[in-house]
Formats: C-alpha cells, sequence, structure tokens
C-alpha cells in the first residue's frame, strides 16, 4: 500500500540529525562523483530495482537522492520524486546500522526537501514498514493503493 504525509505538518528533526552528528554520521544530498558508489551500494544491498529508482533520482536536478555516510563509508540511502513525481523511496539503510535514527533521518531530509520545492503532500509509496512511517512523520495509508503505481512491474 502506499502512504500519505502532510509536509506541511512535518515534527522538527532537528533532534535527529544532531543525534547522528554526534555519532560521526552524516545525512546529505548526494553528488554526481558519488553515483557510481551509491548506485553499487543499492543494487549489492538491496535490489537492482531500487538501483533503477536511485538512477532516475541522479538524472534529476537537484539531485533527489540522499545519502547516510559515517566518515566515507555509505550507510543508507533515500530518494524522492524517482518512480514518481512526489513519491518518496525507495530507502535502506544497512542491517548493523538500523535502529540508530539513520532511516528517519533519510525520510525527513527527503520530505523537508520535497516540502522545499513546493509539494503540500508527499506519497510513500509500496510501504514496508506502515507503523515507522505512521509514528515518525503521522503518514496514514491510502486505500485501494495496493498494488497501485507498481502493478504490471516485470
Amino acid at each position: 500500500m502506499d502512504m500519505l504525509v502532510k509536509l506541511y505538518d512535518l515534527p522538527d528533526s532537528r533532534e535527529i540529525f544532531a543525534a547522528l552528528s554526534k555519532d560521526g554520521i552524516s545525512v546529505r544530498r548526494s553528488m554526481a562523483p558519488d553515483r557510481h558508489k551509491v548506485l553499487a551500494f543499492v543494487k549489492k544491498e538491496f535490489s537492482e530495482a531500487w538501483a533503477s529508482e536511485t538512477e532516475v533520482a541522479f538524472s534529476r536536478a537537484p539531485i533527489t537522492c540522499f545519502i547516510a555516510a559515517r566518515g566515507r563509508d555509505l550507510i543508507g540511502f533515500a530518494n524522492h520524486d524517482a518512480t514518481c513525481p512526489n513519491f518518496f523511496g525507495p530507502t535502506g539503510v544497512l542491517t548493523n546500522a538500523r535502529s540508530k535514527g539513520i532511516g528517519k533521518a533519510l525520510l525527513f531530509a527527503c520530505l523537508e526537501d520535497m516540502r522545499a520545492a513546493g509539494f503540500a503532500y508527499a506519497i510513500i509509496g509500496g510501504v514496508g514498514p506502515a507503523e515507522f512511517y505512521a509514528k515518525a512523520v503521522g503518514a496514514v495509508a491510502i486505500e485501494g493503493s495496493a498494488p497501485g503505481i507498481y502493478r504490471g512491474l516485470l
């Protein structure tokens, strides 16, 4: 299913980013020179389909792929406006780096960027952890949205 988020009513994210910074983790918009490393990471750790969507995020100006890194080590990524305009995802964090707030920070980085681009709402497409999104940003299910835009994928 897909979920809907009110971008004009997002919680304050400053503490999330500050906590990660104290742990030596940065979250930032990816840059063109990162492309080959990010695509290889997404393909290896997650899926070819997600790598395809990430490649689309790199074709946007500005780039709509955000990354989380500890030093020079990539540990997570998130995209928006990749599958469709106004869609968040896909996103992923390495298994051994989960439960530290990295996924939440990547979510906020993308949603705040979407809000800055003028969107009032965002769609989280093909949601896995619905409870996470509901708790983190107040996302609500969109009735009748499964399989939604993803029907007929090869």
